[in-house]
């Protein structure tokens, strides 16, 4: 069967209006006119040549950019620069699961993570879709998507730390789950403070099924700030783990101590609803059935402090 090209589905916020002072404002978007047609789908579609990336931009705190224009942007298919035809800001409803740790190593930090879960849900519009997945030993499906986050807010007070950690196989079974979703935007939000220890997938497996679906991945890793001689060959290796799973899909994993997690949940949570949406016919398009890398530059106005951008590393092409 031929490989969907998969969406650069990326958190991106618009620098909404340049402040005359140099800095940088967030102000709410203004909704396009009744009379605009609405903009495509962000979905790459096997029979459209048309790839759509949407693209997160930030300040230097985390908090989304507005304002910012096509020019504001350069974009490349394989190194390639090509011509960006389409731009628009998207704010679709979203489908989001929430992979929630529960292993025996997370203790007290699950009061904490359920704050954090209560910060993110805050930013939800009443046509997003959420569902919940806990893990340790193994994972379960706790609460199918539903539109009630109270739901998985409640279920979330019952939750006991205990066992291993199954992360990889957390992430397989919340992406099956997202699949029931009707929804364009996809994410996942990770809570967990380490690696993995007893999942039956791997690295690489996991990794190749985040590259080929449309599902932005976000992490928040919580992590002692104990000598590193102290962990675990898993808790070592999970903010690597977590940052190569979050980037590969355009989101983003964000180390954090525990009294960090619920701010950086709500930015996540707005991060997630405003972005940016960049679309290009490739000069060269083919039917090869092969991964192709994106990468997005920006440009920004002057005055502007840095900013960062980021999106889907790169998707795979439809093939013959």
């Amino acid at each position: 069967m031929a490989r969907r090209m998969a969406a650069a589905i990326l958190p991106v916020f618009s620098l909404a209006g340049l402040a005359l002072f140099g800095q940088v404002s967030i102000q709410n978007r203004q909704r396009a006119a009744a009379t605009e047609p609405p903009p495509p789908k962000a979905t790459l579609r096997i029979d459209s040549n048309l790839v759509l990336v949407p693209v997160s931009v930030s300040d230097p705190n985390n908090r989304p950019v507005t304002g910012l224009e096509p020019e504001h942007f350069r974009i490349f298919d394989d190194h390639v620069e090509q011509k960006v035809t389409h731009f628009s800001m998207d704010d679709e409803p979203v489908a989001v699961g929430l992979v929630f740790d529960i292993s025996g190593s997370m203790g007290e930090k699950l009061r904490v993570s359920r704050q954090a879960a209560a910060q993110f849900f805050a930013t939800a519009n009443p046509e997003d879709e959420f569902f919940l997945v806990e893990f340790n030993d193994q994972p379960k499906l706790v609460t199918p998507l539903t539109r009630d986050y109270e739901t998985i807010q409640n279920q979330l007070t019952f939750a006991q730390s205990k066992g291993r950690t199954a992360l990889l196989d957390a992430l397989v079974l919340a992406m099956h789950e997202m699949k029931r979703s009707g929804k364009n935007r996809k994410a996942l939000l990770i809570i967990s403070d380490g690696g993995d220890n007893c999942s039956r997938y791997t690295e690489a497996e996991v990794r190749n099924l985040v590259r080929e679906s449309d599902v932005l991945i976000y992490a928040i890793g919580i992590f002692e700030p104990y000598a590193s001689r102290g962990r675990t060959p898993e808790e070592s290796s999970g903010p690597g783990l977590l940052s190569d799973i979050a980037e590969q899909t355009g989101g983003r994993h964000y180390p954090a101590d525990a009294n960090e997690l619920p701010d950086i949940a709500a930015k996540i949570g707005l991060e997630l609803r405003n972005r940016y949406v960049l679309g290009y016919t490739p000069t060269k398009a083919m039917r090869d059935g092969r991964y192709h890398r994106v990468e997005v530059k920006l440009v920004p106005p002057r005055g502007l402090p840095k900013l960062s951008a980021h999106w889907r590393q790169g998707y795979y092409a439809p093939a013959e």
